[in-house]
């Protein structure tokens, strides 16, 4: 039996091609919520894909070049905070993973969507709950939305510095609640969320509390 992601749901549809796309973050305390969009080519399709979170970020980088290079088609697209706080954070996923699709420079017929939402996307879209695990498409997505995200969270440092937002990406971290109750929010934090709320009105978030990841 394989291990890890492969080609087979992509060769399971027939009539057009057939994208991967997924998300991140989703679960942070700041920073908007990024999505990719990925259509490999199937003779040239990347070593050592897989679920994003399984790998270092040096081995994220680096595909990531290699992705780009390979695939016939990708695409990287974001939701804002104001978007995420205006659609909360599914629907600003699904906005996000809506860009990235749209922006692919050849139109798919089919996506696999990492999960068991099936969102809006312009084309026949099949849910694939650990999609990254699963599908080399999906997985090639997962890179490309962690990499640009994380890329994006470490010029928010330099904007917004002291809440260490390049090391955390705006997750939960000791540093990051420690800011919150120092210096209270940014204007790229996430209102809505339960510790963002807190330092708002100025309770001091607990250092074991909503620690939840993507």
């Amino acid at each position: 039996m394989a291990r890890g992601p492969t080609l087979f749901l992509e060769r399971a549809f027939i009539g057009g091609p057939v994208c991967g796309v997924d998300e991140a973050g989703r679960g942070p305390w700041a920073g908007p919520v990024s999505a990719a969009a990925v259509i490999l080519d199937p003779k040239r399709v990347p070593k050592g894909l897989d679920d994003s979170k399984k790998l270092s970020a040096k081995t994220r980088e680096a595909l990531e070049v290699e992705i780009k290079a390979k695939a016939a088609a990708w695409c990287v697209a974001f939701a804002s905070v104001e978007e995420i706080a205006a659609l909360n954070i599914l629907h600003a996923a699904g906005l996000a993973m809506r860009r990235a699709v749209e922006g692919l420079s050849v139109t798919p017929a089919y996506a696999l969507v990492d999960g068991n939402y099936r969102f809006d996307l312009p084309c026949e879209v099949k849910t694939v709950v650990g999609g990254d695990g699963k599908s080399k498409s999906i997985a090639a997505a997962s890179i490309l939305a962690k990499v640009a995200r994380d890329r994006l969270m470490v010029e928010m440092d330099q904007r917004y510095p002291g809440y260490g937002f390049a090391s955390h990406k705006g997750y939960h971290a000791e540093v990051h609640v420690e800011a919150l109750r120092t210096l209270g929010p940014c204007e790229i934090h996430r209102l809505a969320w339960a510790p963002v709320k807190l330092a708002l009105i100025g309770g001091l978030p607990s250092q074991d509390e909503f620690a939840f990841e993507d």
